[in-house]
């Protein structure tokens, strides 16, 4: 089954999943502007890069009253691994049944090399403050 990304001006689905402490997160929980970043494995490259680009940015975002989540399907003890190695201030949320990467529409059919495999697309999310 293929999912469609939210468009500009969707309410943005509410869930409730792990952080790599263990503590769940809601959308419900924040009351400012939300980056959401979506990534499909933990100690990779690409995600390293993107996730330093937050990390170096993030006392301006706080500053600005926006809160930064990254999410990936992988097991809350890689978060963890992941989050501290790179020293992220910031929550990366665990989503190991993929109900919440689906209600978002990052969850999906992929192609590499000729093969396919289900996936998390490479997508950022802006949420205000009202969930849109």
């Amino acid at each position: 089954m293929e999912y469609e990304l939210l468009k500009i001006g969707d309410k943005a689905p509410e869930f409730s999943i792990p952080d790599y402490e263990g503590n769940l997160h809601s959308l419900s929980d924040f009351n400012n502007n939300i980056i959401m970043w979506f990534f499909p494995k933990a100690n990779t490259p690409g995600w390293i890069i993107e996730g330093k680009g937050f990390r170096d940015e993030f006392q301006n975002f706080e500053n600005s009253n926006v809160q930064i989540l990254g999410v990936s399907a992988d097991a809350i003890k890689k978060q963890k691994k992941f989050g501290d190695k790179q020293s992220f201030q910031y929550p990366l949320l665990s989503d190991e049944n993929h109900e919440m990467l689906m209600a978002y529409g990052v969850w999906g059919k992929k192609k590499f090399m000729g093969r396919e495999y289900m996936g998390i697309s490479r997508v950022t999310y802006v949420i205000d403050e009202n969930g849109v």
